[in-house]
């Protein structure tokens, strides 16, 4: 199945979301298995054994990072590098896959106009 840009968002937002929520389930986890009576130190022990534990503020400091670096970078887009900027055709003459059929035919007959110097081929038909 092809990647769609709703199911990336979707993905992207589900990791943010299990980012936000991973203090809360960890805290539930610890109550679940009767561990928070005990001391920290204990209930840490336990745990690695369990799951993976991750201080909240590493988590922090890492989606702070990731937000810098993907914030720098909005006002470019992310294209082929061999991909021709003015007729978005790549080396072997393909459009890029998000374009559709219509907006291709648009653009090749406007390159063609431009290649035969405005002359349009006449077409057949019955004329009124």
């Amino acid at each position: 199945m092809a990647k769609s840009l709703r199911s990336k968002w979707k993905r992207k937002m589900r990791a943010e979301k299990r980012k936000k929520n991973a203090p809360k389930e960890l805290a539930r986890l610890k109550t679940a298995l009767g561990l928070a009576k005990k001391g920290d130190d204990a209930v840490m022990t336990d745990m690695q054994e369990i799951a993976t534990v991750v201080p909240v503020e590493k988590i922090k400091k890492e989606a702070d990072a990731v937000m810098e670096k993907d914030g720098d970078d909005d006002s470019t887009m992310d294209l082929d590098s061999k991909r021709n900027k003015k007729t978005l055709l790549n080396e072997h003459g393909q459009y890029p896959v998000w374009m559709s059929q219509r907006q291709a035919k648009k653009l090749k007959s406007k390159r063609m106009a431009q290649k035969t110097g405005g002359k349009t081929k006449k077409k057949k038909g019955i004329a009124w």
